[in-house]
């Protein structure tokens, strides 16, 4: 709980900030201080939490702390901290307001932890709301660029237009059930709901489905990612994604986990269509940061199946696929974000030209492929194995299985012509890498890979 407060007060003094720090390098380690604040709380609230099983309750059962929020707290502020250290320099480039963008992006972690942590509808819709607003002024951040002010428009607009669904399903609940607390809807829903239940939890599944970019309410997602200056995306397509899949697990398991035969169809279609159209538009895309908004749409699609299985197995799968993907994302936005050019041929030679660049590009798209030996197999065995569990058709699991070797292809090529498209006489890269950014890419590598190995490590931390 404290964090949602933390980060509000952090938010403040990055956007106050600006009035008496004059210079970038300033800015810079003041916000890495913040994160390091941030974590470091997390990592505390972690050791004091209750045991497994105990809900504690805050501001008469607005908000609720179990061990898996603690665990799923700490796992964001760890991408987040990552991601400061990564692509702070990048973030003052964008514009000329640098410390306003660290307090943007403060603010919309004070609504990430709200939605992490929400026990009422009310809450829910006040964290999304906090978490995305400051999102749609970062994608436009970039007033130099029309693709950036068109994904501001776009972002905020299909943002206005999912937040009409969410508020019409939570209203339609609230008739139905004459409450917003998520502990009590269970059994007033029960097996048999209204016709207005049923409605409500339908405007719910495309509220969500919007936010986390899933079939067929994705159409927002490529241009916005596309336009978002790249300092900013993996943020938006990592830590956001995660945070809206955590409130999507919480309400459908616990509020709606008795109408799980009716909801589970839509989220199965959902499903299908997520990894089809996911994975299939990525084989013919031409920029590389196009193919990856198209990849986590994809990648949309595998955490689905924790919202489908009601089980111990998809709170882990959701644990360990977060921090898999929030690592994989930074590690190749972290190459990305260094190059020249974003298509497949300006990757050509950065084998040869900067090896660890090359390394850690390479176990970040293995790691999304979901190949052995890295934290992306065996967040995809969980989710799957948890579908499996729940009673998940056969032919979905399989189909979701070709759908990962599909996504194998597009990875690939990535690969090949970092290592086989031959050398380069030119610079790829538009700038010198420091070595500490090198040092950072390096862990993020062998974290995922140790993931791999190990990956109950994610589980109970």
């Amino acid at each position: 709980m404290s964090l949602i407060i933390l980060t509000a007060i952090l938010g403040v003094v990055l956007m106050l900030s600006a009035l008496w720090l004059k210079n970038n390098a300033s800015v810079h380690v003041l916000a890495i201080i913040a994160s390091i604040v941030l974590m470091g709380a997390s990592v505390y609230e972690l050791l004091q939490a209750p045991a497994n099983g105990t809900t504690t309750f805050y501001f008469n059962n607005l908000i609720a702390t179990t061990a898996f929020t603690h665990k799923l707290n700490a796992l964001i502020c760890f991408g987040f901290m990552a991601y400061i250290f990564l692509f702070h320099k990048h973030i003052t480039t964008v514009g000329v307001h640098g410390a306003e963008y660290f307090a943007l992006l403060m603010f919309s972690m004070c609504g990430v932890f709200m939605v992490v942590m929400y026990q009422n509808m009310f809450t829910l819709f006040l964290g999304i709301e906090i978490m995305s607003i400051p999102l749609y002024v970062l994608a436009g951040a970039d007033k130099r660029s029309t693709k950036s002010n068109e994904a501001g428009l776009k972002y905020f607009l299909m943002g206005a237009f999912s937040t009409g669904f969410l508020l019409m399903g939570i209203t339609l609940i609230y008739g139905a059930t004459g409450t917003f607390d998520v502990s009590i809807l269970a059994s007033k829903l029960g097996t048999q709901p209204s016709i207005l239940a049923l409605l409500g939890v339908l405007f719910l599944v495309i509220a969500f489905a919007f936010k986390a970019s899933a079939a067929p309410f994705h159409v927002w997602s490529p241009d916005v990612y596309d336009g978002t200056p790249t300092a900013f995306t993996p943020f938006m397509a990592s830590i956001i994604k995660v945070a809206v899949f955590a409130a999507f697990i919480k309400l459908f398991q616990g509020a709606f986990s008795q109408m799980h035969t009716t909801w589970s169809i839509a989220i199965l279609a959902i499903i299908v269509l997520t990894l089809l159209i996911g994975n299939i538009t990525a084989l013919y895309q031409q920029s590389v940061k196009r193919m990856l908004a198209y990849s986590s749409i994809a990648q949309a699609g595998f955490l689905l199946f924790a919202i489908y299985a009601t089980t111990a197995l998809s709170y882990k799968g959701i644990l360990l696929y977060g921090v898999v993907y929030i690592l994989s994302t930074l590690g190749i936005f972290g190459v990305l974000v260094y190059l020249k050019d974003y298509s497949y041929q300006g990757f050509k030679g950065l084998a040869s030209q900067e090896p660890i660049l090359a390394f850690t590009a390479t176990v970040s798209l293995l790691s999304l492929a979901g190949i052995p030996l890295t934290g992306g197999f065996f967040a995809k065995y969980y989710m799957l194995n948890a579908a499996m569990q729940k009673g998940m058709p056969l032919a979905v699991i399989i189909f979701a299985v070709l759908m990962a070797a599909v996504s194998v292809a597009y990875y690939f090529r990535v690969i090949r012509a970092m290592y086989f498209g031959g050398a380069v006489s030119e610079n790829v890269l538009h700038s010198h890498v420091p070595i500490y950014y090198k040092y950072i890419l390096i862990v993020i590598a062998i974290a995922i890979i140790l993931l791999g190995i190990l990956p109950g490590v994610a589980t109970v931390v």
